[in-house]
This record gives C-alpha cells, structure tokens and sequence, in this order.
C-alpha cells in the first residue's frame, strides 16, 4: 500500500520510474490494495520481455519484441468500447483488464523497453500519445492504443491534423518527447477531465491536487486547482494556489494574471 505520493514531486525527472509511480498514483483510489502482486506482473512482464527481445537491436526490432510480448502475448491493447471510462486511466485497472487510454499503455511500452535498457520516450502528440523507440539515430514510432503498431510519417500526420486541424502548422513540440514528470500529468489530466465533465467537483479537485504534488511547477495545474477550489466555495484554497503558481511563474503577463485573481479574491 502506498501511503502518499509527495515523494514524487522531489525526483529529478529521470529518477522517476513511469509505470511504479502510475501504480502508486493508482493506489490512491484503492485504499488496503496490495500493489505487490502488480510489481510481480511487471517483473514478469521484464523477464519475458528479455527473452522475447533477447537479439533485438534495431528499433524495429525492439519495437516488435514489445508489440509480440504486450498486444500479442497478453493482449493490452486500446479500449475501443469503453474509451472515457476512467479506469482506462487507472493503471491497476489497466493491468487488471489490459485495456486502457493512449497514455497508459505507453507507459507500459516505454517503461518496459526501458528496463532493458531500450530508449524509448512517451511523445507529446495532441490526444494520442505514441512512444518512439530504439536507438537515437534510429527510431521508429509506435502506437501502443492499435497494438504497438509502427505509425508512419501520413498516419503521424492524419493523427495530428486530427487533433489541431486540417490547416494547423506541425510544430516540432507536437511529437517532442514528454519528460517523465508531464507523462504523469498528462495521465492524471485524464482522470480530471472526466471528473469535471461528469460533475464530480470534489473528484477533480482531489486529482488536481495530485497533479501539483506530481508536478509542483506545472503552472497550468495550480491555476485549474485554483479554479475548481474558488467555484466549490473554497476561496482561501484557491488563494493559495494561485500564490504557489505566483513562486514558479516568470512569465510577466501570467504574473500579471495571477496578481489581477488573487486581488479579485482579497475583495471577497
């Protein structure tokens, strides 16, 4: 059992270890699991991963070794049916039922690959995330939601155009890779975002919170905090969120915003 996740926020970036910090986020809507029988099933998921990929050294083959183990063996793939359901974001929900949303299944992938010792990077494609592995020189980019699939460069731009329109300038930033800090974010934006579609304030409020902990200067993630607390009535919650986003921010107009709500909440 996991008893609190504040440890995360104070990793350097490349300390965190993707899929245990997801299962220990995960924890936090299971109070009593024992998380022990999951590090097993990773474990188990290294050990025949290593035999799978045991000659694999270009990416399509490392790629491969990880589609044949994850998709094929064990059948994770994307949850087609069930896409909003928030357990798709829920990784003891996601190794329980091998189905889940882009982001946690490339979780899975990329932290897999790197525990042999692979490079492979969670990218930040707009509302799908792909994983690119292999060697630096030499990647090939994967979509762990449709099998572990190679994506070429006309699905990579259908998937983008998709997602900004069919006019919007592709921009290096779109298939840039996520530091391991915004993986958990972007999974955790997830849960938030069905909470506050199905009215859940306290829900999203409670994930919100989760994501500042993960991420203490993710500036996007005190302000929507602060949102959500001022819009339940909690007005001296959202003033101190909206000053711990005031200490990380330098921006001089986002500062000026920030200033401009903590004044408006002062007069309440």
């Amino acid at each position: 059992m996991i008893a609190s996740i504040a440890y995360l926020g104070l990793l350097d970036d490349e300390e965190i270890e993707l899929d245990i910090a997801a299962l220990e986020l995960s924890a936090l809507d299971h109070p009593g699991i024992d998380l022990g029988p999951y590090h097993d099933q990773l474990d188990l998921l290294e050990a025949e991963l290593r035999d799978e990929g045991a000659d694999a050294e270009t990416s399509e083959e490392q790629a491969g070794a990880l589609a044949r183990l994850l998709a094929g063996r064990y059948g994770f793939a994307g949850d087609h049916a069930s896409y909003d359901a928030p357990l798709n974001a829920d990784m003891i929900r996601v190794l329980d039922r091998r189905r889940g949303l882009p982001v946690s299944l490339s979780i899975l992938y990329v932290a897999l690959a790197r525990r042999l010792g692979w490079i492979a990077e969670a990218l930040n494609t707009p509302s799908h995330v792909l994983v690119r592995i292999g060697p630096l020189d030499s990647p090939i980019l994967i979509d762990p939601f449709h099998d572990g699939l190679p994506v070429g460069d006309e699905t990579l731009d259908k998937l983008l155009r998709r997602s900004l329109g069919p006019d919007a300038r592709i921009e290096p930033e779109h298939v840039a890779p996520l530091p391991n800090r915004l993986v958990l974010v972007r999974l955790l934006l997830n849960q938030a975002t069905r909470a506050e579609q199905a009215g859940d304030a306290a829900r999203a409020i409670a994930i919100y919170e989760r994501i500042v902990e993960v991420a203490p200067s993710h500036a996007q993630g005190w302000w929507d905090l602060a949102r959500l607390q001022l819009a339940d009535g909690r007005g001296e919650e959202a003033r101190g969120s909206l000053s711990a986003m005031l200490e990380i921010t330098r921006d001089a107009d986002a500062r000026a915003t920030i200033l401009e709500a903590l004044e408006a909440l002062s007069g309440r």
